[in-house]
């Protein structure tokens, strides 16, 4: 569990608050407006765009057209500089393809493994941080104790003078009680044990401050690296969509010249050309009616969450409603209908021959079926889409505020939203699979307060929603 600190993005001490980002990192200014939205340990205001992605040289290639290969086939020697030119295009486009999307699976991992390193270090740092505040109070507690023996050494006869040194002045805290208290050698000797104590606890309290300190200073440290690497991620991601999307736009077409030019039976060049124009056309088709699913699918979540706001809201654990689980009247739904598989917090480790899990579990995990909805919980922005190491293809919206949250082991090409597109509660924005470190079929879900995150199921429950 995190404790209240985390939800007050001045006061938790989790994460810098905007004074702190502006001191620790000025050259954030110079990122431009879109980028902000990538800027995603997400309370940060920075400014800029995320470069647009660089299409390969590959795809700038002259590509035939069918008057093309019509015309080839009337010479051989004009043919198989036709076929030689076709097949070093389609080469190209399927290694710059792949090439791209090496890219971004390794920019994806690098992504990862930073935040999972910025999340460690802010657990640690809060946890030295509690154990110097307990061995503060601690201090005091030994050196209240010291005081009481000196009191009772009094009245059972003790050295006035002692006493009297003990009690001038105005001790400012427990330093200054226990400096008087080591100068009377009367108290020393009655209650060495006492002293020492609070001397240890005091020096100890000290030490884990000290180390607490550092320990903030790293976890900055490791969250700028976090903020970038989730930038170069999401670069790669869409230049590798780019590149995708260059080659279905060609290949289906190359191919069948290529076929074409390699026929000798009396099929035209016009009938390839027919076939590829209706498998295009079907899968057109096909788009539009996902697509058309997809949002009547969140009309409905939109309207199941208006109906709960205007009846008083209320909370399901079920599938039905807004959402995938029902509105709270808060504007929060439901991710999915699955049930919970896995809690947030500290969980034993689990291996397999490819990889283990992690000690620490992000967010709360909702089993459904494989392909089944995922919606978004709140209206928001798509700060992330794409690949993201251990948690595979995945999605994060920033809702304001300070709050994100994020969607892992989405199906392969089951995400169907785009990097700064604005989603509403209930919106379907991808479907449930099992990519990254997964023992199966579901979701991931997280949820993130000033860049930390935070137990999905309280915070839920406080907005009306069960997970």
């Amino acid at each position: 569990m995190i404790d209240d600190r985390s939800t007050d993005p001045e006061e938790c001490d989790c994460a810098p608050s905007e004074r702190e980002r502006r001191v620790l990192w000025p050259d954030l200014k110079t990122v431009t407006r879109r980028s902000a939205l990538a800027i995603g340990i997400l309370g940060v205001a920075a400014a800029g765009v995320v470069a647009a992605p660089r299409i390969p040289a590959a795809f700038a290639a002259d590509y035939p057209s069918w008057d093309d290969v019509q015309r080839a086939k009337r010479s051989e020697s004009a043919k198989s500089a036709e076929v030689s030119k076709i097949e070093t295009l389609i080469a190209n486009l399927k290694a710059a393809a792949a090439a791209a999307q090496q890219k971004a699976e390794l920019a994806g991992d690098a992504y990862f493994q930073a935040q999972q390193d910025f999340l460690d270090a802010a657990r640690r740092a809060d946890d030295l941080q509690d154990q110097a505040d307990k061995q503060a109070k601690k201090a005091d507690e030994a050196a209240d104790k010291a005081g009481q023996v000196a009191a009772q050494l009094y009245r059972n006869g003790g050295d006035n003078a002692s006493l009297e040194l003990f009690l001038s002045g105005s001790a400012k805290g427990a330093d200054d009680l226990l400096a008087r208290l080591g100068t009377m050698d009367k108290l020393l000797d009655a209650n060495q044990t006492v002293y020492a104590e609070a001397v240890a606890a005091r020096d100890s309290a000290q030490s884990l401050s000290d180390q607490a300190k550092s320990q903030r200073e790293e976890r900055d440290r490791l969250q700028k690296i976090a903020e970038q690497k989730m930038i170069e991620a999401q670069n790669a991601a869409q230049a590798a969509q780019a590149a995708v999307e260059t080659q279905d736009a060609h290949l289906e077409d190359l191919e069948a010249q290529l076929a074409a030019l390699h026929d000798k039976t009396s099929k035209t060049v016009t009938d390839y050309k027919k076939g590829v124009e209706a498998r295009r056309k079907a899968e057109e088709a096909r788009k539009k009616r996902e697509a058309e699913a997809r949002r009547r699918a969140a009309a409905a979540a939109a309207a199941a969450a208006a109906k709960n706001h205007s009846s008083g809201g209320g909370s399901s654990s079920g599938g039905g409603g807004g959402g995938g689980g029902g509105g709270g009247g808060s504007g929060w739904v439901r991710p999915n209908h699955g049930w919970q598989s896995s809690g947030y917090g500290r969980r034993s480790v689990q291996c397999t021959s490819g990889y283990c899990s992690s000690s620490f579990h992000e967010g709360v995990d909702l089993a459904d079926s494989c392909s089944s909805n995922i919606y978004a919980a709140h209206s928001g922005t798509v700060v992330y889409a794409g690949y993201n190491g251990g948690y595979g293809y995945y999605v994060k919206i920033n809702h304001g505020g300070g709050i994100a949250t994020g969607y892992g082991h989405i199906r392969q090409g089951g995400i169907f939203v785009g990097y700064g597109q604005h989603v509403s509660a209930g919106q379907v924005i991808a479907s449930e699979g099992n990519t990254g470190n997964s023992f199966g079929c579901h979701l991931h879900f997280e949820v993130y307060v000033n860049g930390r995150t935070v137990n999905p199921a309280p915070f839920m429950a406080a907005r009306g929603i069960s997970v």
